[in-house]
């Protein structure tokens, strides 16, 4: 279930006057607006109103031809049917905002200034983002984002606060709405359209006060508000359960991996060829593929055996032997083995294009340049080249190793490009990439632990220095089938829930 849809949709509801049934014995919005403007004129007569202060009041109407009309001060009137949003219900009438509300920016604060203990909160136009022990706005007060990624958000402080200057402050100058659904109703217009910068997206009175609004009769809003609320709080349970049931199938997947790659997912059979067995057939073949001269040997190859105290050693090809049982990770059963990463996988580091190298007309070989393109298991194209430095091949497994990283795909497209974001795992002695892919899934996280940066990354030397944990061949295909059959299980679940 879709449960922003199902929030944007109640809202549509209310603002249209679909949420809750009319009542004909309620006052319409038209004797309410009428009776605000008498007294509206009468306190020009008294003087407490200038008449500058009234001289944008305008009144929309629904003339006998049934479209909309607006009267301006002047006594001109002008059809504005193409400005109706929508058709709204008998009794309810339309205003633009001008005549409803006012707006003025808040005031700002430098950062130093915040403190933990302040009394009073302090908004942006992201919300809360500190305290303060001094407050510009009162309670109910309600608050719109002005200027870049958050412009046109609507809060409603729920006590006295400090608005900033990244802020937009709402003053009702006609009682003609209660403060929550006048705030509901900024969130339904989406203020944040109203932005015409080109560079950073700014909201002003300019783009938000000439904007035409329903007006239901004061009665029927506190019923909608009521209703409304009702509503939201039950798909705010829903998104509550979601949550519960997103964090329990990750715990539950990332225990599918721990168990998978230390051998307690599938049951072993005695009459599969041991993991030891397989090493030294892939030793004899990385021989004859440095005879050959299509591999370079590794000045420091190594093998991991266990001794005979029970203890695991690393011994190197220049005779030195070193034990690294703190390096073990965990027990395997005795058909499998440990062996380091850069014994059976050639690593190839991603090289960046420049824009004229690329095109998105599908012309050449795809470009693959980052996270973007990793989705739900599969990788998305959206560049190509005909210029490539660095080729990936179908089988390989893919990693995002910077910014966001442990993305991991296996290639299925077939000879690709990857930028400098990705690193390409060759998968020279064939063996079920599926499962290194599973074994890769639980050493992400330790990896990026390690990066040092300012932007996440996993360095190719960390990757190399994984210790692997190899069954046998057959084991490996169970293991595999195993594995996605359970997780397509898991997603399938995940994606009920969106």
């Amino acid at each position: 279930m879709d449960t922003k849809k199902l929030r944007q949709k109640i809202l549509d509801l209310a603002i249209r006057g679909k949420l809750v049934p009319q009542d004909p014995n309620d006052e319409p919005a038209s004797v309410l607006l009428d009776k605000i403007r008498e007294e509206k004129k009468q306190m020009v007569k008294e003087g407490k109103l200038k008449v500058k202060d009234i001289k944008n009041d305008t009144i929309i109407f629904k003339g006998e031809d049934n479209l909309h009309y607006e009267k301006f001060q002047d006594g001109t009137v002008k059809c504005i049917e193409d400005e109706i949003p929508f058709d709204v219900p008998k009794g309810w009438g339309f205003i633009r905002l001008q005549n409803v509300i006012s707006l003025s920016s808040g005031k700002s604060i430098k950062v130093r200034q915040l403190k933990d203990g302040g009394q009073y909160p302090v908004y942006g136009g992201n919300g809360i983002n500190g305290y303060y022990d001094e407050y510009n706005v009162n309670t109910n007060t309600i608050v719109i984002g002005r200027v870049g990624f958050y412009c046109g958000s609507i809060h409603l402080t729920e006590t006295d606060a400090w608005i900033t200057d990244n802020a937009l402050i709402v003053s009702v100058k006609l009682p003609i709405f209660s403060q929550v659904y006048l705030a509901e109703i900024l969130r339904f217009l989406n203020l944040g359209k109203t932005s015409v910068s080109t560079a950073q997206p700014v909201v002003s009175g300019k783009g938000i006060l000439p904007l035409i609004v329903p007006v239901p009769p004061l009665t029927e809003q506190n019923r909608i508000i009521k209703r409304y609320f009702e509503m939201i709080d039950a798909v705010e349970k829903i998104d509550q359960d979601k949550d519960s049931l997103f964090q329990t199938t990750n715990i539950v997947k990332a225990k599918i991996i721990d168990l998978a790659i230390k051998g307690k997912l599938v049951p072993q059979d005695p009459n599969d060829e041991p993991a030891s067995v397989l090493l030294e057939r892939i030793r004899a073949e990385k021989e004859e593929l440095i005879k050959q001269g299509k591999l370079k040997r590794d000045k420091k190859e190594s093998i991991i055996y266990k001794g005979d105290d029970n203890s695991y050693y690393e011994k190197y090809n220049d005779g030195e032997i070193v034990c690294i049982d703190e390096e073990i990770p965990f027990s395997i059963p005795v058909s499998w083995c440990f062996i380091r990463f850069k014994e059976l996988f050639e690593l190839l580091s991603g090289r960046d294009l420049s824009l004229n190298d690329c095109n998105n007309i599908k012309e050449g070989i795809p470009y693959i340049t980052g996270a973007s393109n990793f989705q739900n298991g599969e990788i998305i194209i959206n560049r190509w080249t005909k210029n490539p430095q660095v080729i990936t091949e179908m089988g390989d497994l893919l990693i995002t190793c910077k910014g966001t990283v442990g993305e991991l795909s296996i290639n299925s497209l077939g000879k690709a490009h990857v930028a400098r974001q990705v690193m390409a795992i060759k998968n020279t002695f064939s063996l079920n990439i599926n499962y290194i892919q599973i074994c890769m899934y639980y050493y992400v996280d330790a990896l990026q632990h390690k990066s040092k940066g300012l932007i996440p990354g996993i360095s190719r030397e960390d990757i190399l220095k994984i210790i692997l944990p190899i069954p046998p061949c057959t084991e490996q295909d169970r293991i595999s089938s195993c594995y996605s059959k359970t997780i397509k299980k898991f997603k399938s679940i995940e994606f009920n829930l969106i």
